[in-house]
């Protein structure tokens, strides 16, 4: 079929079943019948725009050019017919008010003093359905609270009459030199913040001489990303290995040839946590496919449909450590392990050939109650310091004041990085981003300066006192006094 064939509503409107699923996606109509099994975000988000227009819902999400590259031409019907646009079809359209973003709410940009002042902002601005997808976290919170009350946790011990006039930031990690240890971490969906997602985080990272995690589940590709920064500027990628292990390796060929700094495999997340913010909005929004009970987000899969889960169906729960070597021979690129929360499978990563581990909890979107991230990196610390000297570490989970950065690489992080502060300073744009990089650095070097060293270099342990989270730092990697219960089978009576 023609690509400019012209498509009337009434056309258009006769193919809204799961067997035959045309849609309109910024003005072209598309056949997303054999494609949408496998969508990566579920077929009930494509069901529900079946017959109908798609256009905001895609590109809230995703870039322009994503759907003709992932279709091909022969998906295009053809040119929506706008002369035959009736009332009671746009009244048929999904458009809940209720969750559309309010960019006016937001101060102006010059008022915001730190990443809370960001996060206030944001919650006042976006989508109650971004909001719930960014904010949230698994079941009761509990991680995601304690990953930054635990940095509260631990004091400075400041060194004073040292002399710390003109204090220096940077950092260099595999040869790169880095204006400051500052880092966005991968943000899935940024578009759901500003139109132009990773593009307004990257250029903004560049500016101030760091850089970002780009993520598998980014707005944009990792190709258009890159496009963004010189070819030779240094840009990580995060990985999540595909259940197709063919679609991965595809994918690390793609991404290899960019030239990633380093290749984050994310490990903490074999399936989805249950995200019950995230679920509750997806319900409250009244779905047409919500009572379709053919349709599920995830084959089989009964356990929720929030924004989170539908787009993580495609991780694959069978990764394991034998899986790094694979991933190794796919690309050049160092191969970190994201997602560490124990000292043992530190040691795990470095025996198994990686350059780096990246120590996080899913910002506490995976496991409920797994230990807060600085807790992990003082389990590391007491338990096997030989990976922090051979390895390149990051830090993830509840940063949000430069002061936390220099406690962490007064741990032995060699990069900390954020998620939500990025993803709720991109509501301002590039603009946005930049600005909490001068906030969190400004910090840093304030929190330097006072406790009395002027490069991280003099960054050590011993300028923390960390007595207060001492008692819940595991040595070894068995529980300290309780055993594994094997029970005697009884005989029958």
């Amino acid at each position: 079929m023609s690509s400019d064939k012209k498509i009337s509503v009434e056309e258009l409107s006769k193919h809204a079943s799961e067997t035959d699923l045309w849609t309109v996606i910024n003005g072209k109509v598309w056949d997303m019948t054999d494609f949408a099994p496998t969508h990566p975000g579920g077929l009930s988000i494509i069901f529900e725009y079946a017959g109908g227009d798609s256009t905001k819902a895609y590109n809230e999400i995703h870039s322009p050019s994503l759907v003709s590259k992932t279709l091909g031409s022969y998906a295009l019907k053809g040119i929506l017919d706008e002369s035959t646009i009736t009332e009671e079809w746009k009244s048929k359209q999904v458009a809940n008010k209720e969750h559309q973003s309010n960019p006016n709410a937001k101060p102006e940009l010059s008022q915001i003093l730190n990443s809370y002042d960001f996060e206030r902002a944001a919650e006042k601005s976006v989508s109650a359905k971004s909001w719930a997808y960014y904010s949230g976290a698994a079941n009761d919170n509990l991680t995601l609270a304690a990953n930054h009350t635990y940095y509260q946790r631990i004091f400075f011990r400041p060194r004073v009459m040292v002399g710390v006039a003109n204090p220096d930031t940077s950092v260099n990690i595999f040869g790169h030199k880095f204006s400051c240890p500052i880092f966005s971490s991968p943000c899935g969906m940024a578009k759901l913040s500003h139109p132009e997602g990773e593009l307004a985080m990257v250029r903004a990272a560049h500016s101030r001489g760091t850089t970002i995690v780009a993520c598998n589940n980014a707005s944009f590709s990792f190709a258009e990303i890159r496009e963004q920064i010189p070819k030779d500027y240094p840009l990580f990628y995060q990985l999540y290995v595909n259940k197709d292990r063919k679609a991965t390796e595809k994918l690390m060929r793609e991404v290899s040839a960019l030239n990633p700094t380093g290749i984050m495999v994310t490990v903490d997340l074999p399936v989805v946590g249950k995200r019950e913010a995230d679920e509750r909005v997806q319900l409250d929004a009244g779905y047409k496919a919500a009572s379709h009970q053919a349709v599920q987000t995830v084959a089989g899969d009964k356990k929720g449909s929030g924004l989170a889960r539908s787009t993580g169906g495609f991780i694959d729960p069978a990764l394991n450590w034998k899986d790094i070597a694979w991933l190794k021979t796919l690309t050049n690129a160092p191969i970190f392990a994201k997602g560490i929360q124990c000292a043992a499978d530190a040691r795990l990563a470095l025996a198994h050939g990686c350059a780096g581990i990246y120590i996080s909890n899913h910002g506490g979107r995976a496991v409920d109650t797994a230990q807060p991230s600085i807790l992990t990196l003082l389990e590391i610390q007491a338990n096997c310091p030989e990976v922090l000297e051979q390895m390149e570490v990051f830090i993830d989970g509840g940063v949000r004041r430069g002061a936390d950065v220099l406690k962490a690489i007064c741990l032995g992080a060699s990069g900390v990085c954020l998620g939500r502060p990025f993803l709720y300073a991109t509501t301002y744009g590039e603009d946005g981003a930049a600005h909490l990089i001068d906030i969190l650095k400004d910090e840093l070097e304030t929190a330097m300066q006072q406790t009395g060293i002027r490069s991280l270099d003099q960054a050590h342990p011993g300028l923390l006192n960390t007595a207060e989270l001492d008692r819940y730092v595991y040595r070894g990697d068995q529980h300290p006094y309780a055993r594994k219960i094997v029970r005697r089978q009884k005989s029958k009576l």
